[in-house]
């Protein structure tokens, strides 16, 4: 397992961890804990964008199999990081 060195920092009231690109999460929320040696563990966690509407068509039976499939299939790929240059 690949391990580097960052910094932690001062965010309002709260601290920050930078995280560094070989690391880069695809999401934006975490869920965070901390084990029974004190480490942190993070897990991302995926965005359940559309779950509402789906629910709602399969209510409605507007949602077939096919039409749910290909959104499941859309959802699923992601889309690649883009690279900026830094200020």
């Amino acid at each position: 397992m690949e391990t580097l060195t960052t910094r932690v920092f001062n965010n309002g009231n709260s601290q920050a961890v930078r995280i560094p690109a070989e690391f880069r999460l695809d999401t934006d929320q975490v869920s965070i804990s901390r084990n029974e040696a004190g480490d942190l563990i993070i897990h991302p966690i995926r965005a359940q964008r559309g779950d509402a509407l789906m629910q709602a068509l399969h209510a409605l039976g507007e949602a077939d199999a096919d039409f749910v499939a290909a959104l499941e299939a859309d959802r699923d790929s992601q889309q690649p990081v883009q690279e900026r240059e830094g200020l």
